[in-house]
Formats: structure tokens, C-alpha cells, sequence
């Protein structure tokens, strides 16, 4: 069997991807190669970042020879809809229109939603801050290959502040938890077919442990704890989490995701 063919797109500014690589030690589209590399050693993987013209018009001129395309998390909110922004919805779009098979993580997730004419808001229900607990997976979620052999009610890692606010048509819901209704999707595209996540199967918790830490100041001047005792304690569940961590049921998503492309 040929090894995989996978463009990465990385959802980092050089300055955002600064404080990942501060809490992580690689940018995240890096960090997701690794992931990838650690199940499939022999994939072929290319990294490109949508606010570049040249980077995305020469992914796009030789789309047809990835086998799949992964969307990578990123620090933006997507609503400020800056140029870069609108460079990364328009690639997302493109990619939708040649029929492949996505991997949307988190800000991925919301731009291709976005892309294919759903909404991104606030959301309204809090944000996730290093981790997300008790995620469910709905009917339709058990009987689709993107959580195969997946424990129901999990908790991962996770960072967001925005959320699907409004699916795109032909998308199913395929998990939600207390924060955010939209945390499994499956989009339906054209041709092509979105596994979208509002959660990090590919972030270590002490990589969101630091994010965490380094964004401290602004969480608490945003309210988002009430005080230096209340940030500690969520940082202390996150540390207690890592400690019974089972890697194998964090990270089915992505297996499943490769999988999914080798067909």
C-alpha cells in the first residue's frame, strides 16, 4: 500500500504560533505532524499556512495528491473576520469544493463550518480552558467511524471560546458536552466529507496546562475565574487528569481519521 499524502494547515499567525511553541516546543501544525507520524511513520506530510498566497495557491494547484487534509487549531476568533481570516475561510472553502476528506480541529472545525455556511459565535456557555469534561457522544456519534471504539463521556484537552452557533446544512452533530452543543461533526460537502472535532485529541494536557498559565493574566482580567485560588484549582483538575490519562482513547479521533483517508 502507497504511504498517505496529508496536507496540514496551520491555524497560527507567527505571533500566536510564538506562545504555542513557548508552551509546546513546535508550532501546533508541527505538533499534529508528530501525532500523525507516530501512528503512520511513513506518511508523506506538508505544512502550509493559508495566509500565505504562494503556499496556498500551490497546495491547491496539486490538491488532488493528498489523501487527506487536516485543519489544525489556532488562537484566532474567527467573527474579527480580518484578512487572514478571509484567507483561511476561502482555503477551507477550496478544499471543500475538491472532494477530500477533512480532519477539522477545533478553529479548523469553525472555519470549515463557516466555509461551508455555518456561523461561529461566542460561546454561550463558557469556554473550554485547557480541558473539556463529560463529552458525549450522541446515536448518531456511536454509529460513526470517527469514534470508533471511543469511551463514551469523556473529558480531553481543549481550548475555545467560540462555538458552531449554526451547522451547515447536510452536517450531523455527533457530540456535545455541558460548554458547547457542537463538539462532534460531520459535515457533508459536495464531494467532499469534514470529521470535525471542538476539542484537541492531539494536544498533551501539559501543553493546554501551559497555554493555560500563559494566558493567566487575561483569563482573570476577563473574568473567566473569579480569583487566583479559583484559576489554580481548575489548573490542579487539569494536572489530575494527565495523571490517569489513557493516550489510547484520547487519540482514537485521529487513528480513526487516518484510517478513514487509507480507504
Amino acid at each position: 500500500m502507497k504511504n498517505l499524502n496529508i496536507l496540514i494547515v496551520e491555524g497560527n499567525v507567527e505571533q500566536d504560533s510564538k506562545m504555542f511553541i513557548e508552551a509546546a516546543g513546535v508550532k501546533v501544525s508541527e505538533n499534529l505532524k508528530n501525532l500523525f507520524l507516530r501512528f503512520e511513520p511513513d506518511a508523506n506530510i506538508e505544512i502550509i499556512h493559508p495566509g500565505n498566497d504562494n503556499e496556498s495557491s500551490l497546495a491547491i494547484g496539486k490538491i488532488n495528491s493528498y489523501d487527506g487534509i487536516a485543519f489544525t487549531g489556532g488562537a484566532m476568533r474567527l467573527n474579527d473576520m480580518s484578512d487572514e481570516i478571509k484567507k483561511h475561510i476561502k482555503f477551507a472553502k477550496d478544499c471543500l469544493n475538491s472532494g477530500k476528506k477533512i480532519l477539522a480541529i477545533c478553529w479548523g472545525l469553525q472555519v470549515c463550518s463557516v466555509a461551508a455556511g455555518g456561523k461561529v459565535d461566542r460561546g454561550k456557555k463558557g469556554a473550554h480552558m485547557g480541558i473539556a469534561t463529560s463529552v458525549k457522544i450522541n446515536e448518531e456519534g456511536l454509529k460513526h467511524p470517527l469514534y470508533e471504539s471511543k469511551k463514551n463521556g469523556f473529558n480531553t484537552p481543549a481550548f475555545n471560546f467560540d462555538e458552531v452557533c449554526e451547522i451547515p446544512e447536510n452536517s450531523i452533530v455527533l457530540a456535545s458536552n455541558s460548554v458547547n452543543d457542537v463538539m462532534g461533526l460531520m459535515i457533508n460537502y459536495k464531494n467532499s466529507v469534514v470529521w470535525g472535532m471542538q476539542y484537541h485529541s492531539d494536544y498533551e494536557y501539559k501543553q493546554t496546562i501551559n497555554l493555560t498559565n500563559l494566558r493567566k493574566e487575561k483569563l482573570l482580567k476577563n473574568n473567566y475565574f473569579k480569583n487566583e485560588d479559583e484559576f489554580s484549582q481548575h489548573i490542579s483538575l487539569i494536572k489530575d487528569e494527565d495523571k490517569k490519562l489513557d493516550f489510547e482513547n484520547k487519540t482514537f479521533e485521529i487513528r480513526n481519521w487516518l484510517k478513514f483517508i487509507k480507504d
